[in-house]
């Protein structure tokens, strides 16, 4: 299963992509889902756009289909519609002004303070925003969004050590000194740390776990006086 990354990374390659003729709807997300070359009123593509896109990640939406509302049907009964925060690789669904309830798709692809910007299918630059034959990326305001399908994406490494304050690195690594500790010595160093211990060097507690500066340089001193 591929992340949001890849679904976004995917989109983005399409970008620029145009339906042959104009208005025709004849475009190859309508052939694959189809699984013939089709063209006419009747198919629109921005929903098999969207499904292009996620069956190339090897990523599931709720239901196979070409229509807006029963992606968002499903959706509801699978547990995958949100209302609210918005992420990038979510399938968002949108009202237009004077159109049907859903009107049109496209993928999440940054999360602004007033809407979304998403790359979407079947829509235009300057002209019709739900058949507009071409692949785009648009910003849409929040009061045009009905809301989200959540895929099930692969989970994503979202750490960043960078961003860490000190208390969280500081917790990591006692975190870190703890599961190391409990790791039993070698046998080929176990007579030498049992000598250690009873010379005083070592207490032995934690054998497996990090050893600071300081610490050797208490362990070296005792080790030398003795």
């Amino acid at each position: 299963m591929a992340t949001a990354e890849r679904v976004l990374e995917l989109a983005r390659v399409e970008l620029g992509t145009k339906e042959i003729p104009a208005n025709s709807n004849r475009v190859k997300y309508n052939t694959w889902y189809y699984g013939r070359e089709v063209s006419g009123t009747v198919y629109p593509w921005c929903m098999t756009f969207v499904q292009w896109i996620f069956s190339q990640a090897g990523v599931s939406l709720p239901v196979k289909t070409a229509s807006c509302g029963a992606l968002m049907n499903a959706a509801k009964r699978s547990g995958q519609w949100v209302t609210k925060g918005f992420r990038p690789g979510d399938v968002v669904i949108y009202d237009f002004p004077g159109g049907a309830d859903t009107d049109h798709t496209g993928i999440v692809e940054t999360v602004l303070a007033a809407g979304v910007a998403a790359i979407e299918g079947n829509t235009s630059q300057t002209g019709s925003q739900s058949n507009g034959g071409e692949v785009c990326r648009k910003i849409r305001p929040y009061n045009q969004i009905v809301g989200v399908v959540r895929p099930a994406f692969e989970e994503e490494d979202d750490m960043n050590i960078d961003k860490l304050t000190d208390a969280e690195v500081l917790a990591l690594g006692k975190r870190l000194l703890a599961v190391m500790g409990k790791q039993p010595v070698s046998p080929a160093l176990a007579a030498e740390l049992a000598e250690a211990k009873a010379r005083g060097i070592t207490d032995g507690s934690s054998p497996g776990a990090f050893c600071t500066r300081a610490q050797a340089a208490v362990m070296t001193l005792r080790a030398v006086k003795d």
